[in-house]
């Protein structure tokens, strides 16, 4: 039976600062792991090579369209829904077992916040979302044939342990009255997107 496959677990992060880029378009890009193949995850789920290689091709088909959106956090459903989008992924490619990606942080509301939290330091998580079965093969659910990969969304808690994006920056400090300018952003944002919006 088909279901919605979405994939968090708790993981500690591990950090690397780059070379600071932006897109085409002047917004901040992050970039690491989407997807590994051929290992469990997190939440004890096994994805195929040739299965992630098949649906990679076909989401490459939205990546050349520029909408390969996705949301900051799982949705409970399997609908991208555009008030809730935060992001943008503008380039895929394979190294090893690892589906690389550039993603485009957007000046939407829940891009606003992203945005705050990377710049702010805080590692953040990308996950798959998709439909499809599973079979229990020994205790590993292997994700079946029917699969359909739907778009990837940031979380606090990703399944697939080096899926962590990272700001694409130049290196240099952050000074301590920069990080609490960013904190009060973010703490500012969220009480806004509530209906308070209080002088911080």
């Amino acid at each position: 039976m088909s279901q919605l496959l979405i994939e968090t677990h708790v993981f500690k992060p591990k950090g690397v600062r780059l070379n600071e880029v932006r897109s085409k378009r002047g917004l901040p890009l992050v970039e690491g792991i989407l997807a590994t193949a051929e290992v469990k995850n997190g939440n004890g789920r096994y994805y195929s090579k040739d299965l992630w290689k098949r649906e990679i091709d076909k989401y490459q088909t939205l990546v050349d369209e520029n909408r390969a959106m996705g949301e900051l956090d799982h949705p409970e459903s399997s609908v991208i829904n555009l008030q809730n989008v935060s992001h943008n992924i503008v380039e895929m490619y394979w190294d090893g077992d690892n589906v690389m990606g550039k993603i485009e942080i957007l000046p939407t509301p829940n891009g606003n916040i992203l945005k705050a939290l990377v710049e702010s330091g805080i590692t953040v998580g990308v996950s798959s979302r998709g439909m499809g079965s599973l079979e229990d093969r020994g205790g590993v659910m292997e994700v079946q044939d029917d699969f359909e990969l739907l778009c990837w969304d940031f979380v606090s808690t990703p399944s697939n342990p080096d899926s962590f994006m990272h700001l694409v920056r130049e290196n240099k400090e952050f000074k301590a009255q920069d990080s609490y300018k960013n904190v009060n952003e973010i703490l500012r944002e969220i009480l806004c997107s509530h209906g308070s919006c209080p002088i911080i």
